[in-house]
Parts: structure tokens; C-alpha cells; sequence
């Protein structure tokens, strides 16, 4: 087996060599395909088993429907599951069932999360665009969600979206907004659109970042640990009792919310240039882990999986350094994170309750969601 040693020898004793593709630098050594399918097929043979007639997964009645269907379906075909895959047809069937005459895709409540996942799962399985007209009414629907009619763009609520419709007692969260976010660029909306341009707005007030993007109280007080990640809600710096709060007013950045807010800006067309995501960046190489959520430890710890995921993929670094320089093979790491936390029935839990995580319904469409994006580049 020939070494660094042996190849550096070749190379100098016949340059005319140097014109062939060789490379010294170590191979990127993201799962193998038989590897993730071996995982993959484990969790599929555990949400057939949980499928209910209807094609929903809840294990507690309406819990997270019809959107854990949805994240559940994408998950599915992202990982090489076929549309007509009886277990993504019927749960398809399902999201169409819960398509609303306003064009939102929910049941009761939190449609603006519901509809978000919702297009995702039907973009991601339009063949021959049969759910064309589906994706472009709840696009138009979610469209209505964001906070600006009748709000100036000093107002921290501008270009944020929330659970639901705007209203007086309402307010949005960057985790609602990133789901917007998401939905509205597979739907086919322009980067260039004025909700996507209004949406970064919000997703920059929501950065522990003091800058001519950021005017908000609390990013003036980030410490330097925080500096740069950011916050679900802004909103908590006017909450004296907010956990969330540092001594002198500030918030903590959270893992799964900045790679939420850097995968915004990426996926919108932010140049890596900007400050704001250089400065997300950095937090990430010094906060790099695929162990916990950082900030949050276990809580949402699989929802924060699934923004790693997504956002590492979208940096475009197979061998991301941390603020050490060690090089981490991030797809490989997280996809042996994962594997070692699969269930024996094929699901992954949270002993964590929070955001729902104990339910191994969801914990798994995040999983799967997650590793879809551990996959080798061609």
C-alpha cells in the first residue's frame, strides 16, 4: 500500500506525472451508500409500522399533523425512497386531504409551519408536476403569513413570520421564518422576491450581531461567546423573566437557530463575504459539535441535526475547521452520530421532551431529514 511518503517520491522522480489527476490531500470519507441505505431501510420498516390507515403518523392524535406527515415524506424521498413507495403515497394522500380552501395545507392551528412543510414534501415528489397547482396556492397562502401590512421596516417585527396569521398578539420567530423560507425558494419563488428580501430583514435582527442589518438592544450586548449565532425569539430581550436573557439583557445564541439563520442567508443568496455570514460561520467553527445542540444541550437536539445538515451543505466545505483548525468530515461524523442513536426498531427518540423530540415519529423524520444530506457529492 503505497503512503504519502511513497507518492511524494513518484512525484518528484517523474514530473511528467504531475499532468495526471493525482492528490495527495486525504479522500472525504462521507458514508458509504450502502451504509446510509442499511440505516435508511431501518427507519422505513419502522414508519410503516407506525403509518396510520389515513397516511398520517401521529402516535398522539392531531399531534404535529399534517406537517410531521410532510417532514416525514420529504425525509422518505430524499433518501432515495421512491414516490410511489406505498408508505409516500399514502402519506401524500394524506397532505392532500388536509389541503385547505385558502390554499394552506394544515389542520388546526400553526399553519404557516404545516403549509411550509407541506410544499417541501410536494416539491420534492411533483413527477411530471402533479402537484403543481397545490404548491402554487400554498405558496400564495404562506406568502400572506409574513408580518409587514401595515408595520414599517424599523419595526422588529418586520419580514418575520409566526405559527400563524398575523395579529395584534402574535409574533414571529426565526424558526417559523426559516421554515417560510425554505418553502417559498422550492416553490420557485425568486430569491430576488420581496418576501424573501423582507424575510432577511428579520432573520438579521434575530443575529447576536450589532451591525447597520441589526439595531436591536440585545445584539449590542452579545458576549463573544455568543456574538455571531442566533436567537428563536428576539423578542425574549423585552422579558425580564426569559430564560433566554444574559445578566445584562443580551440572549444566547443557540445552535439549531443559527444554522437555521445561516442556511437562510445561503439559501437566499447572502455572499460568504457578508459580515453577517462570516460572523455565523465563526460561530459555528468555534461551537462545531455533533454531539449536542449548543446552548441547548439534548432540547432539539434532532431539529438541530437537521439545520446542521442543511446549512453545512449548503457552506459547501466537505472538511469544515473548527476555530482549533482540526478538519472535521462533517457528513461522516454526523451520519456515525446518528447511526449510534438509531433505535433497534429503526426509530431515533429524545429523552428529551422538549419540542416534542420524545416522539420518536418526529426525532426520526429529523434523523432522516438530517442524513439525507450525508450523501457523497457526484
Amino acid at each position: 500500500m503505497f503512503t504519502r511518503r511513497d507518492w511524494m517520491k513518484v512525484a518528484a522522480a517523474a514530473p511528467a506525472l504531475s499532468a495526471f489527476p493525482f492528490s495527495l490531500t486525504p479522500a472525504v470519507a462521507a458514508p458509504s451508500a450502502d451504509d446510509l441505505k442499511g440505516v435508511v431501510d431501518k427507519a422505513v420498516a419502522f414508519l410503516k409500522a407506525a403509518q396510520k390507515d389515513d397516511g398520517n403518523f401521529a402516535s398522539i392524535p392531531r399531534a404535529g399533523e399534517p406537517g410531521l406527515t410532510a417532514l416525514i415524506a420529504a425525509a422518505l424521498v430524499r433518501n432515495g425512497v421512491p414516490g410511489d413507495n406505498a408508505v409516500v403515497t399514502k402519506a401524500l394522500k394524506y397532505l392532500e386531504s388536509k389541503v385547505q380552501k385558502d390554499g394552506g395545507v394544515y389542520n388546526q392551528g400553526l399553519s404557516n409551519y404545516m403549509t411550509s412543510l407541506a410544499i417541501v414534501a410536494f416539491k420534492e415528489t411533483n413527477t411530471g408536476g402533479k402537484y403543481d397547482k397545490i404548491i402554487e396556492t400554498a405558496a400564495k397562502y404562506v406568502k400572506g403569513l409574513q408580518f409587514d401590512e401595515g408595520l414599517t421596516k424599523d419595526d422588529p417585527k418586520y419580514g418575520g413570520a409566526g405559527y400563524d396569521k398575523p395579529n395584534a398578539k402574535a409574533r414571529p420567530d426565526l424558526s417559523n421564518t426559516q421554515f417560510m423560507i425554505d418553502a417559498l425558494l422550492a416553490a420557485g419563488v425568486t430569491k430576488d422576491d420581496p418576501v424573501i428580501k423582507k424575510a432577511l430583514v428579520f432573520v438579521s435582527r434575530s443575529q447576536n450581531l450589532k451591525s447597520e442589518f441589526n439595531e436591536q438592544p440585545f445584539a449590542g450586548k452579545a458576549s463573544d461567546d455568543d456574538k455571531g449565532g442566533f436567537v428563536y425569539n428576539l423578542f425574549d430581550q423585552d422579558d425580564p423573566k426569559s430564560t433566554k436573557r444574559t445578566a445584562d439583557g443580551g440572549l444566547r445564541s443557540e445552535g439549531g437557530m443559527t444554522y437555521a439563520g445561516l442556511k437562510s442567508f445561503l439559501y437566499a443568496g447572502v455572499s460568504k463575504d457578508d459580515p453577517r455570514v462570516k460572523a455565523a460561520i465563526a460561530w459555528c467553527r468555534k461551537h462545531y459539535t455533533v454531539t449536542e445542540n449548543p446552548g441547548q444541550k439534548d432540547a432539539g437536539l434532532f431539529y438541530y441535526y437537521h439545520t446542521f445538515a442543511k446549512a453545512m451543505d449548503a457552506l459547501g466545505e466537505d472538511m469544515f475547521a473548527d476555530a482549533k483548525d482540526v478538519k472535521h468530515d462533517w457528513r461522516q461524523e454526523l451520519f456515525d452520530e446518528l447511526k449510534g442513536r438509531q433505535g433497534k426498531d429503526g426509530s431515533w427518540t429524545n429523552k428529551n421532551g422538549a419540542f416534542l423530540e420524545n416522539l420518536p415519529e418526529l426525532a426520526t423524520a429529523f434523523a432522516l431529514l438530517a442524513l439525507s444530506y450525508t450523501k457523497k457529492k457526484a
